[in-house]
This record gives structure tokens, sequence and C-alpha cells, in this order.
């Protein structure tokens, strides 16, 4: 089967840095994997080998001169080999993917935030993804400040360390791309507790897979 063509759904996660969406991801993956789907959990930038080595340079503090058009790139770089090497294949044999980031992560970030033409980086996701597009996007809406605290235990990578207004410009990116595409992409509310927020994710995304299959 050529890539591009599939059988399984797409599943991707999304939100500003210290919304709770890499643990939502996770849970919803083991929840899934529990009502007998065959689920693959992946994350982004990385999940293989190129891939996790673009994500070093991407996050390192270190690297606080490198320019948007970089960042972009890298990014694409690191999700065109994911696409190829995994996600391409896994849709292809019917599995179920579950992708903490995506696309969406390079429209909100390096666009709506960092500047760069939203037609620029729409014409780089469709470079870097081809056919493989998301299913279903969640998105973990929260206020920047409360998740600034939730951050404040951990060292800060690159991207965090932009600083507020740029997590402020991030999350309204999200909002916008939720608005102009409500049939793909929901808007969790992220600032209850991880159970409750846990069980509504569950229901929202089975009740959408049965839609699917009906």
């Amino acid at each position: 089967m050529a890539e591009g063509e599939r059988t399984g759904r797409f599943i991707t996660v999304e939100g500003i840095d210290g919304c709770g969406k890499s643990t939502q991801a996770r849970l919803l993956a083991e929840a899934l994997g529990r009502a007998g789907y065959d689920v693959l959990m992946l994350r982004e930038p990385g999940g293989v080998a190129i891939s996790e080595k673009i994500r070093a340079l991407l996050l390192d503090p270190a690297n606080a001169e490198m320019s948007d058009t970089c960042e972009l790139l890298l990014y694409e770089a690191a999700r065109a080999q994911l696409v190829h090497e995994v996600i391409a294949p896994a849709l292809a044999a019917g599995r179920m993917v579950v992708c903490d980031r995506f696309y969406d992560s390079t429209t909100a970030y390096q666009g709506y935030a960092g500047g760069v033409p939203l037609d620029v980086v729409a014409r780089a996701n469709a470079l870097a993804v081809g056919a493989c597009a998301p299913d279903l996007t969640l998105v973990f809406d929260i206020d920047p400040a409360v998740a600034a605290r939730r951050r404040a235990a951990r060292d800060e990578d690159r991207m965090e360390a932009k600083g507020l207004a740029y997590q402020h410009r991030v999350a309204e990116g999200f909002r916008a791309i939720a608005a102009s595409d409500p049939a793909r992409v929901h808007l969790i509310d992220a600032a209850r507790d991880v159970d409750a927020i846990h069980a509504d994710v569950v229901s929202f995304v089975k009740s959408q897979l049965r839609t699917v299959s009906e």
C-alpha cells in the first residue's frame, strides 16, 4: 500500500507547554488499547532516531540564536521522517496512532506566535505530511500563566524559555485553529484535574470513533 493510503485512525494532541497534553495523550492511548484498538503512541518532534536528534537541536537552550525559518524547517524535517518511517506505515496497517503534537503545533508556534506567514507554514506542513493529516485533534486549552506555574518545577527548554507573551500568542493560535476547523479540532478545558479531563477525553474520542464506524 502506498504511503498515505490508510485504514487506521490518526489522533493528535495539542496545546501550550504545561497544559497537561502529554499526560492526557498517554492516558488516552492506554484507554484505547484497553478498548481493543491496536494503538501506537508517538511524540513530536521525535519518535524515530533521526527526528530525536533534530528534537535535541530544537529544544536545546544553547541554540537561542536559531532563526524562525530554521526552526520551522527543522520541525518539518523531523515530522517528515516520522511520517515516512512510522506514521504512514502504521495507518496503512490499520493501527490507531496517537501523537503528542503534530502540524498544528507548527502553525500555532512558528506561525501565530513566531510570525512566519501562515501560508508558508501551511505549505511546509503539507510537504512534510503528505496525505497523513489527523482525523481528530484535541487541543488542551489553559491560561498560559497557570501552565507556567505548572512548569516552574522543571528546567525550561528553548521553546518554553521564549516567555509568557509568546505562550499567550501560541494559545490564541490554537484557539484560532480550532475555530477554523471545528469538524477536526476540539478544545478541551485543561484547567481541571487529570481524572476529570481524562474521562471527558475518552468519552469524546470514543463517541467520534463510533460515529466514523457507523
